[in-house]
C-alpha cells in the first residue's frame, strides 16, 4: 500500500499515526466480532427463557426483568447505554 492510500484510509497524517490507526481498528473488528459472537449467546439463551415462561403459561416478555437491564446498562454505561440496551432487548425478544 502506498502511504497516500494509508493516509486516505485512516485519515492519518502521518506513516506513525496511520500504522497506530490501522492496528487499532484490527482491534476494534475483533472486539466486534467478539460482541456479535455474545449477543448471538444472549439470544439463544433469551429464547429458552422465553420458550420455558410460554410452555408454563407465562408472558414472553418480562417486564420488570427488562427495566433490571436497563437500568444495568444505563448505570453503567449512561444515557446512550439505555439505547443499547433497549436494541439488545428488541433482538433477544424474537418476534413478539
Amino acid at each position: 500500500m502506498t502511504t497516500q492510500t494509508i493516509t486516505e484510509q485512516t485519515g492519518a497524517r502521518t506513516d506513525e499515526a496511520a500504522t497506530l490507526i490501522g492496528g487499532a481498528r484490527e482491534r476494534i473488528d475483533a472486539l466486534d466480532d467478539r460482541i456479535i459472537g455474545l449477543i448471538q449467546e444472549r439470544m439463544a439463551v433469551s429464547a429458552v427463557i422465553q420458550e420455558a415462561r410460554i410452555s408454563s403459561g407465562g408472558r414472553r416478555v418480562n417486564l420488570a426483568r427488562e427495566m433490571e437491564v436497563l437500568g444495568h446498562y444505563r448505570d453503567a454505561l449512561g444515557k446512550p447505554g439505555t439505547a443499547l440496551a433497549m436494541t439488545m432487548l428488541e433482538l433477544c425478544r424474537g418476534r413478539v
